[in-house]
Formats: C-alpha cells, sequence, structure tokens
C-alpha cells in the first residue's frame, strides 16, 4: 500500500511539474516571443513580489504577457480541468467509458444558446451575453433530460441516456433551423465559437469562469467515495445504504453545471472529457479519489499544450485548440484503445 501511494505521489508532483512548464512554453511562445527573464518580470510585477523591479520590461510585453496570453492560459487550465473532470464522473456515472459530458444534451443546449445569443445580435452588447446564453441553454437541456428520464423518483441510466441523445437530436435540429435564417456574418461567428478556442480570451473570462469550475470540481472530489459506489451497480449502492438517485442526480447536475461553464467561455472543445479520463484510468485505476484529482491537472495540461502547439505549428497563423484536441488526441486513444485490447485490459 506505501509503494502505490508513493508512486502516486510522484505521478501527481511530475504532472504539476509538467503543467507548470507548458505553461510557461504557452506564455512565451506565439507570434511575439518573450523572454524567460522578461516573462517572469511581468509576472512578478503584475503580482508585486519583490525582485521584480530590477528587470526592464517593455509595454508591449506587458500586453503579452499579461493581458493576452495569461488569461488566455488560466482559461484552458480552468476549461481543460472541467471537462476533463466532468467527462470521468459521466463515465462512472454511466458506467461507459465511451460517455462524455456532453451525453446529456449539455453541448447541444449551450450551442442553441450561442445561436439564439448571435441571432438576436446582443453578442455585439458585450462579451458576457455569448456565455450567458450559452449557459443558461445548457442548463436547459440537462433539465429537459433529468425531466424526461426521471420517474418515480428513480433515474434509470439507460433511459437517461436515451433521453440525453434525443435531447440533443432536437436542440441540434433547432439550431439548425435558427441558421438557416442567420446571415453569412453570423453564420460565421457561430461557426467560431463551435470550432471551440481560447483565443480573445480576456481576464472577464477567467473570472466567469473560475467560481463555478473550481466549487464543480470541488464537489465532484468531495463525492468520489459516493461515485465509486454508483460505479459497482445500483444494487450493491442500494445495499450499503447510499440513496442512489439523489447522488446521481448530484453528481449529474453538478458535472453538467460544471461542463456548461466551461463550454460557455471556450466554445465546444470535443474529445478532452473521453479521451483524458481514460488515459488516466489507464495509468491509474478506476479509483475516482485518486482519478478526479489526476484529470483536473491532465485536462488542464493537455489542453494549454494544444493551444500552445497550435500557435506555434503555423506561424503568423494558429489552429484553434478544438482542432488540436482532435488532432493530438484521437490518434493517441486510439493507440491505448488497441494496446490495451491486445493486452487483455479492454472487454
Amino acid at each position: 500500500m506505501t509503494g502505490r501511494i508513493k508512486n502516486k505521489a510522484v505521478f501527481f508532483a511530475c504532472m504539476l511539474v509538467l503543467l507548470l512548464m507548458i505553461v510557461l512554453l504557452s506564455l512565451l511562445w506565439g507570434q511575439i516571443n518573450v523572454p524567460v527573464t522578461a516573462a517572469l518580470a511581468v509576472i512578478g510585477k503584475q503580482l508585486h513580489l519583490t525582485g521584480a523591479e530590477g528587470v526592464a520590461v517593455t509595454q508591449e510585453q506587458v500586453s503579452v504577457i499579461w493581458h493576452i496570453r495569461m488569461p488566455r492560459t488560466l482559461v484552458g487550465i480552468l476549461v481543460g480541468a472541467a471537462l476533463a473532470v466532468s467527462g470521468a464522473v459521466m463515465q462512472g456515472v454511466f458506467g461507459n467509458s465511451l460517455a462524455d459530458p456532453g451525453i446529456i444534451g449539455v453541448s447541444s443546449g449551450a450551442a442553441l444558446g450561442a445561436v439564439i445569443a448571435i441571432a438576436l445580435g446582443v453578442t455585439a452588447s458585450g462579451i458576457f451575453y455569448m456565455p450567458f446564453f450559452a449557459l443558461a441553454g445548457a442548463l436547459l437541456a440537462v433539465g429537459l433530460t433529468v425531466f424526461l428520464a426521471m420517474r418515480d423518483g428513480k433515474i434509470p441510466v439507460m433511459v437517461l441516456l436515451l433521453a440525453g441523445v434525443a435531447v440533443s437530436m432536437l436542440l441540434g435540429a433547432l439550431t439548425s433551423g435558427i441558421l438557416t435564417f442567420m446571415n453569412e456574418y453570423r453564420l460565421r461567428e457561430f461557426l467560431f465559437w463551435m470550432v471551440g478556442g481560447l483565443d480573445y480570451r480576456r481576464w472577464d473570462h477567467v473570472y466567469l469562469a473560475v467560481g463555478p469550475v473550481v466549487i464543480g470540481i470541488l464537489i465532484l472530489c468531495l463525492l468520489a467515495r459516493h461515485l465509486n459506489i454508483l460505479a459497482l451497480g445500483e444494487q450493491e449502492a442500494r445495499a450499503v445504504g447510499v440513496s442512489v438517485a439523489f447522488f446521481r442526480l448530484l453528481l449529474l447536475v453538478v458535472a453538467a453545471v460544471t461542463t456548461a461553464t466551461a463550454v460557455c467561455v471556450s466554445g465546444t472543445i470535443g474529445f478532452v472529457g473521453l479521451v483524458v479520463p481514460h488515459i488516466m484510468r489507464l495509468l491509474l485505476g478506476p479509483e475516482h479519489r485518486t482519478l478526479l484529482p489526476a484529470c483536473a491537472l491532465a485536462g488542464g495540461l493537455f489542453l494549454v499544450a494544444c493551444d500552445t502547439l497550435g500557435r506555434i505549428i503555423m506561424p503568423p497563423s494558429e489552429i484553434r485548440v478544438g482542432i488540436m484536441t482532435a488532432l493530438v488526441g484521437a490518434p493517441y486513444f486510439l493507440y491505448l484503445l488497441r494496446k490495451a485490447q491486445k493486452g487483455g485490459g479492454l472487454s
């Protein structure tokens, strides 16, 4: 037991170091490269740390590091952590390693909310209108899915899954219908949001996401023991006195709100909530008290790494992070699936 705990401690330490390295690379690289000393000096001055006053920095470096790349990187960490942890929770609740955060209609609801905001023209009035409409649409989708699946105070997993598919298709049809009446400019705006990205993220987006995402992840980590019990099966959970319907609904709602918050500030970014939990489960096992914190670190690391790679691979242009997550994650995920099948680790 001591060896396992030591190994996991080393693993978490390595993950944290990797995350800090990726954050530093994200701040340094881009269309304008900034030296390490200048970047650290900008951060130190903004945080009023002693010892940073002696390094000269330009106003351009301050703008690039603190006002453009720092909020973009922090949003990437928050969104990646939110999607990965929510994906792990969804996979545990549904007992399916192919489940993702959008399985109960969150992404479709957010897309409908976003397209309504664009169609009404309110996005030009402020940056908060699009996230607000997307969040409202995501929560509406989750509420409708749970309402359709709940019967006599119970939420059958298969019924919930089917209800989520039906709600996603319905909301997708409504979104497509609205798009047919939109002009070309607004269609481009919606496409820009649907692809998913971290560009043009500002401190306002960080402030919008940090509270719900951090609180949501903390609640889900505190509920990890109940998720372990639910993953054993409904009968086993009832045998140990766990209220299956209550904790299943609580986990779904918290995961959905966390996902909706991430989607509303970054657009639709796929694959993070699918591939990261699966990789962490292969490395650490199915124990959610370890798996969920690992997914939070790995999700933030993966998304920021994809965003940084997308910025430096084709200068001066960039590949949006929603595309990079699929290009980087899909082949590796398929490799892991193939390796697990050969090793008998995947049934």
